[in-house]
């Protein structure tokens, strides 16, 4: 086992802080870190846009990374959510057994 990331915007704190207890309650990430507000330039429906979001970065396994994925696009209240998703390269032994002691495999 590894460790993952998942990185996603949120256009609220209180949708990322209810998004992190949920995926908290349901064992599939050991933290989100809720990184405050962030300006987002993008492309939407071939338009140019701005947006203000809240950026979360989410620790899990990568046993568990597909799931959790899965479960976040279910509660993320955009139609087309951002999320994605990495395996981590190096993980230090003490994170590991607390991500893996947090989200059981």
């Amino acid at each position: 086992m590894s460790a993952a990331l998942v990185w996603c915007p949120f256009p609220d704190t209180d949708s990322a802080r209810a998004a992190a207890d949920a995926l908290l309650d349901d064992a599939l990430i050991a933290c989100a870190n809720i990184l405050g507000a962030i300006e987002s330039r993008f492309v939407w429906d071939g338009a140019r846009a701005t947006g203000s979001e809240v950026g979360v970065l989410f620790k899990t396994t990568a046993e568990r990374l597909d799931d959790m994925v899965e479960r976040l696009g279910e509660l993320h209240p955009y139609d087309t959510p951002a999320i994605i998703g990495w395996h981590a390269d190096a993980v230090h032994p003490a994170t590991f057994a607390w991500l893996a002691g947090s989200v059981p495999g």
